[in-house]
């Protein structure tokens, strides 16, 4: 039976796609970004029991084996776990079976459009993507992959055939400053980005605007002219997303904020290729 683990579920979400959605959270990512705005989403649970002595209202604890428990019941959302924890992790992950997700979709219904996958990088979890999208698309339901680009869709006809589209997290154009930022380089992040968007698969990608910290303009340029062959495929939209320092670990929670001017200048460098759908946030 297939698990696998799930940082948490959003039964409604208006950010994650088009309409309202259910977005799924994986857990784990093979990027390490410096400005992760969830790095507690990086890495699998240590069981080194760091959180249990520190959450306030006792819904950690050990078991017989050492491995760290959560109780949803007593926990009240205070986060002092992910605060403190050493790992980049979470104990509050939960190893879910693809029927398990699925009944927390079905809560939502009539009132979504649909799923959207996440982490994390939710395509580590490539068979549990595809055995999920088969039950969904029953229902009435899209589904929506949201990854960092590292996995090569064109040798994965089977996973592309199963999602509706891909939103694909676009870091920086530079490979060099790319590998520097993620610990990998950003060749396989553009194949990807043209592949998807040759195959009218490529819904939106985003990036994140941190002035004087990444190359914005060079990497709102580069994939422009990257995609702007590929428009006419199908409509690509751009979200422009500004850093906000919430959730982001030390030092980085330090960097600036962009401007709604600044925001804007980019936007007009996304027009000037011929992107129309564009959204700052």
């Amino acid at each position: 039976m297939l698990r696998a683990p799930v940082n948490k579920i959003i039964p409604q979400s208006s950010v994650d796609g088009p309409g309202n959605r259910t977005a799924i959270f994986f857990q784990g990512c093979n990027f390490s970004c410096h400005y992760c705005h969830n790095p507690e989403t990086i890495r699998l649970c240590q069981n080194c029991g760091t959180c249990v002595a520190d959450c306030p209202v006792g819904a950690l604890r050990r078991d017989e084996a050492g491995t760290v428990c959560w109780d949803p019941d007593r926990c009240v959302g205070c986060d002092t776990c992910i605060k403190v924890c050493p790992h980049l992790s979470s104990p509050k992950v939960r190893l879910l079976t693809v029927e398990e997700v699925l009944a927390e979709v079905e809560k939502g219904m009539p009132f979504i459009r649909g799923i959207t996958v996440s982490g994390g990088e939710c395509t580590l979890y490539r068979d549990f993507l595809v055995s999920l999208f088969e039950r969904v698309h029953p229902l009435g339901l899209t589904a929506l992959l949201d990854s960092n680009g590292s996995r090569d869709f064109s040798a994965d006809a089977e996973l592309l055939g199963a999602c509706d589209g891909v939103m694909l997290d676009i870091k920086c154009f530079d490979s060099a400053i790319h590998q520097k930022l993620t610990g990998q380089p950003s060749e396989r992040v553009r194949e990807n980005a043209v592949f998807l968007a040759k195959k009218g698969k490529l819904t939106e990608i985003r990036t994140v605007v941190i002035p004087d910290y990444l190359p914005n303009e060079e990497t709102v340029r580069g994939y422009c002219e990257l995609l702007d062959p590929y428009l006419s495929a199908g409509p690509i939209r751009y979200k422009l997303i500004r850093f906000r320092p919430f959730g982001v670990r030390e030092p980085y929670n330090q960097l600036e904020t962009p401007s709604e001017e600044y925001m804007e200048q980019l936007a007009e460098i996304a027009r000037g290729y011929g992107f129309a759908d564009i959204v700052t946030v």
